[in-house]
């Protein structure tokens, strides 16, 4: 499984938070619209990422609930029909929930920065450092906090959970 250091915040000034982002990426980002359909699993979450009728990704993953800093373990199989892999899905599993959002993502170095507008929450941000696979995780929380500082991230802004779990309500 591939491996990142990320945090989920709360945004308290999104011009100012997307203005900072642009500068530190030297971009304005890329918009994407994803809708995440969350699949009920005995361990870790598993989702349904759809871009497109003919793109999407599965992903398994795994992290701590934790407002701080945590590893997420994860893994991404593509699909070019992501219809029918819901479907399918969905009948075996049941769908536990869906999260749609539009995303705004830049990239400094190895960490992806997401602003997400996520319909029924809000605005937020996430930071994914993306490990190298010898690559010491301190190396990874070390710049989540460099871009926190960098970004005015306070860490009273963290969020715990994933946003399945915030529209769940638990």
């Amino acid at each position: 499984m591939a491996t990142n250091i990320e945090i989920k915040a709360r945004v308290r000034d999104a011009a100012e938070l997307h203005r900072r982002a642009a500068d530190l990426s030297a971009g304005p980002g890329e918009l994407i619209a994803q809708e995440d359909v969350f699949f009920p699993v005995p361990q870790g979450r598993l989702k349904l990422r759809i871009f497109s009728p003919e793109r999407g990704e599965l992903i398994a993953y795994r992290r701590d609930d934790r407002p701080a800093a945590k590893t997420s373990e994860y893994a991404i199989t593509p699909t070019h029909d992501p219809a029918s892999l819901r479907a399918t899905l969905a009948a075996a599993l049941g769908v536990q929930i869906v999260v749609r959002k539009q995303r705004r993502l830049f990239r400094v170095g190895q960490t992806r920065v997401h602003l997400d507008e996520v319909e029924g929450l809000g605005a937020f941000v996430e930071l994914e450092y993306v490990l190298r696979p010898d690559e010491d995780r301190d190396r990874g929380a070390a710049e989540i906090a460099r871009l926190m500082r960098l970004l005015d991230i306070r860490d009273e802004d963290l969020v715990a959970t994933a946003y399945a779990d915030l529209l769940a309500g638990s």
